[in-house]
Formats: structure tokens, C-alpha cells, sequence
């Protein structure tokens, strides 16, 4: 069995993971990686003010954790400047919000290189590189150009635009091309993997052929999509235990006879967290039978708050909650609720399964969890709604959800008062589709298919040579 290599920005070490605080993906990885034996390597989370001297190794079983340290400059022109000011808007359409330099780029390819300079002497030719997200899009070819013939494959966990956003990027070309230099490109959605073809056959000449791999530039690489998903059968028990505990308790003594309304969203304008409240209002607005019966609940922990654009969407949700209180709230009575704090993921299971109406409608999103888990949280006697919006991921596999365009307020109003209005037996039979999806493909099914689809392209490739 060929030995497995992980790459993120950041590693789950074995100090800071817990089962019932660490994410799907995180327990998915560590269980490939104890399986087939190998290396996570990433960021270290330390800043330096020099060079750095090696990575630091640290075994944990049949499992290395290689975290490298890096320079100041280097990682605010990576991170902050490439990956976040420039990458991540882009691909999630707003081009609004890019921030480019030649200098931050430059930053981003040299991090990329010094990852492959410090990863190169660690793999062995039989390994399994899996390099994951936006960060390290250049990972393959820093190590193709230092000789390294391993299979590798790499995964976007948020969307891949379309042709005419992605060429707005100054870069755009010189990203696709290096995508090219892995073995198997996994995006979230079938949407995805069309738009990442659509640019390669009309921007670089690429052909598409019936055995499904993608032929360009003198690579071949097949592109498919992996739905990535959570654990639920895990995810399931938590709310189930979380049901009773105090938090979850306070909270149902809270809310009286009123329904709620749920929405957990990292803070980050890719939410759509302002249009929600707005598209709230209109539903106090329009059905005002709703007023003092359903409740809107906001979770939105604070993320990159030293970033100017999440400085002031804070501002503009704590502004936007507190003019709809202030029109509509009584005495006995606030109808948002808005948390800028975060929660366990057993607390949060457990608010899930007390909510009769999940809210998750980004205006972007590569898959969206938050979707899943709501679902699994569900009491099967007397499951809640989901209410998603079409521009999540999640939307291609989740049809018993009531779909959404986040842009539009009033169509989001009329889906929260179906939801809250929703027979029991409606309400059963649309959560039932979703969690028989959910328990058939879960998060260690697609670790699983992503890492087979990597270990078959060397079936046609006796010597173990990439196919890049």
C-alpha cells in the first residue's frame, strides 16, 4: 500500500484534535493517513523573522506531522495578500473585492516553492501526494520541476469561477497551467468541473476525451468532482447527546412557544448575512403572524478580523440587527438574536436539532457543511427545514431542501414562511432524502473516492511515472 502525503495550510496536530472538536475533514484525513501511513505537512502557525531552517518533524505512530515555519513578510504576502486579497474573493465572484500585486503573487509562488523545497527530501517515489486547496495550487509544479514523479492529486474545497471571472485575474493562465501538473484535479460539484474544462479547452487548447481524462498543453489530468460531505452517523450522536445539555436547554426555555430560525455562518462576506436579515425583515413585514412566533438566531464568529472588508461587514450586520430590533422588537420580545461569538460543535449540533428552520444562504459557497450537519442533527420524528440557497454546493445533492436565490429577499421571505408553515409529514419526507444521502456518502466515502481516483491513474502506468 503506497504510503499517503497531505498538504493544507494547516495540520490538525495530534495536541490540538479532539473528536468532538475537530471538523469531518480533519478526522477523515487522520484515518487515511493511519491507514496508509504518511506525512500532514503545512503551515506550522509560527511566524519567523528569518529564514527558515527545516521543517520540524514531529511522529505520532504511523503518522509524521512536517510543519514549516515561515517568515513574516512571506506569509502576509501568501496569506493575507495572495491567497485571501486576491484568490479567495475571485473565486467566489467577487470581483469587487480583489486586491492584486505582482508582489503578493510573488510572495504566493515563493512559499509554494519553499513548501516543495522542504517536502521534496521526505517523499518516496511509491507515495500519494494529496495537496489540498487554493493555497497551494502551485504545489505539483514546484515538485514536478525538482523531479519528483509521484502521483499526485489535488482538491479545491471552495468554488472554481467561471471563464469570464477567472480571466480577470492577471494570473489566471499561469494557475490553470499548473493545475495541469497533477494527476487528478477534484473540485466540489459537477458546475465546477464544467467551468474549470470550459476555460482549459477555450483558453489553453485542451481536449476533453471519452475516457474522461483532460488532454492540454502535453498533460494529462483527469478532472472530477468530489462532493465532500461530513460525519454524520458521528455528527447524528453529538445532537442526540447535546439535547440535554444545559446550553440547549437554556435555549428551548428561551424561545417559549416561538419557532427558530438558524443561521451558523463564519463571518465572511460570502455569506450573503446582511441579504438574510434583510430577506427576515420582509418576512416580519409581509407575515406579520410571524412576529413574536419565529425567531432568527445568527452565529457568525468572528473571522480575519484584522482584514478591513470583515471590519466593516461586522459593522454592517450589527447595524442591520439592530434597526430590524429596533422596529420590531417588544418588551418580551427581540427578533434576531446575532452571536459574534463561536460554539462547540456538540453545542451547535444540539441547536441544530432544536430549530425548526436551518438558514444557510451564501451567495457563494464551495460545498457548505453547515447544510449537512443541519440535516444530520435532525430528530427523525420531527425533523426541522432546511432552507439553502442554489448557490451553495451543497444545492447540486441536497433536493429535499427548499432552494434559494440569496439575491432575491422576497423569494427567501416566502421560503421561511413555507418552512415555518411546513406539515410534519412534508417535513419528514424531504429530510428523509437528504440524510439517506448523507449516511450513503459521508466524508470518509469521499476521501476514500478521491484518494482511489489518484491510486487508478498509475493503473495505466506500470513505472509509477506522473501522468502530468
Amino acid at each position: 500500500m503506497s504510503r499517503l502525503v497531505v498538504v493544507s495550510n494547516r495540520v490538525a496536530l495530534p495536541s490540538l484534535t479532539k473528536r468532538e472538536s475537530t471538523g469531518g475533514l480533519a478526522v477523515a484525513v487522520l484515518e487515511a493517513l493511519e491507514q496508509h501511513g504518511g506525512i500532514w505537512c503545512g503551515w506550522s502557525g509560527d511566524l519567523i523573522s528569518g529564514e527558515p531552517e527545516a521543517i520540524d518533524i514531529l511522529e505520532d505512530g504511523k503518522i509524521t506531522y512536517a510543519t514549516l515555519d515561515l517568515p513574516e513578510d512571506d506569509y502576509e504576502q501568501f496569506y493575507n495578500g495572495y491567497s485571501n486579497g486576491s484568490l479567495w474573493p475571485l473565486l467566489h465572484y467577487r470581483l469587487d473585492l480583489v486586491e492584486y500585486s505582482r508582489q503578493n503573487y510573488a510572495g504566493y509562488m515563493r512559499v509554494n516553492q519553499r513548501f516543495a523545497e522542504h517536502l521534496r527530501p521526505l517523499l518516496q517515489d511509491d507515495d500519494l501526494v494529496w495537496v489540498h486547496d487554493y493555497h497551494f495550487i502551485p504545489l505539483a509544479r514546484e515538485l514536478r520541476q525538482r523531479r519528483c514523479t509521484q502521483r499526485m492529486g489535488f482538491f479545491l474545497h471552495v468554488p472554481w469561477p467561471s471563464r469570464e471571472v477567472l480571466t480577470a485575474l492577471p494570473d489566471h493562465r499561469e494557475l490553470a497551467e499548473a493545475l495541469l501538473e497533477y494527476d487528478v484535479v477534484g473540485f466540489q460539484t459537477k458546475g465546477y468541473v464544467l467551468a474549470f474544462l470550459d476555460f482549459v479547452v477555450r483558453e489553453l487548447g485542451g481536449t476533453v476525451e471519452p475516457d474522461g481524462f483532460l488532454y492540454a498543453l502535453g498533460k494529462r489530468t483527469r478532472v472530477q468532482h468530489f462532493p465532500i460531505s461530513i460525519e454524520t452517523e458521528n455528527f447524528t450522536e453529538l445532537a442526540e447527546e447535546a439535547e440535554g445539555s444545559n446550553h440547549v436547554r437554556r435555549l428551548v426555555q428561551s424561545m417559549g412557544d416561538g419557532k427558530l430560525i438558524l443561521g451558523v455562518d463564519r463571518l465572511d462576506y460570502s455569506k450573503g448575512l446582511i441579504n438574510r436579515f434583510q430577506a427576515y425583515e420582509h418576512l416580519l413585514r409581509e407575515y406579520p403572524e410571524h412576529c413574536r412566533a419565529a425567531t432568527l438566531m445568527q452565529i457568525a464568529p468572528t473571522s480575519r478580523g484584522d482584514v478591513l472588508q470583515y471590519q466593516e461587514i461586522r459593522q454592517e450586520l450589527e447595524t442591520e440587527a439592530g434597526h430590524i430590533n429596533g422596529t420590531y422588537a417588544d418588551f418580551d420580545w427581540t427578533p434576531i438574536r446575532y452571536l459574534n461569538k463561536g460554539f462547540s460543535r456538540k453545542i451547535l449540533a444540539g441547536f441544530y436539532r432544536r430549530s425548526q428552520v436551518g438558514l444557510v444562504t451564501p451567495l457563494r459557497d464551495g460545498m457548505n457543511l453547515v447544510a449537512k450537519e443541519y440535516v444530520a442533527a435532525q430528530s427523525a420524528a420531527d425533523p426541522g427545514v432546511l432552507i439553502l440557497s442554489r448557490f451553495a454546493g451543497a444545492a447540486e445533492e441536497m433536493d429535499g431542501a427548499l432552494l434559494v436565490n440569496s439575491y432575491d429577499l422576497a423569494g427567501m421571505a416566502d421560503a421561511m414562511n413555507q418552512a415555518l408553515t411546513m406539515p410534519l409529514e412534508e417535513r419528514v419526507n424531504r429530510w428523509v432524502r437528504m440524510i439517506d444521502q448523507l449516511q450513503s456518502f459521508d466524508v470518509h466515502h469521499w476521501c476514500r473516492t478521491c484518494l482511489r481516483a489518484i491510486e487508478m491513474v498509475a493503473v495505466s502506468q506500470p513505472n509509477g511515472d506522473s501522468a502530468a
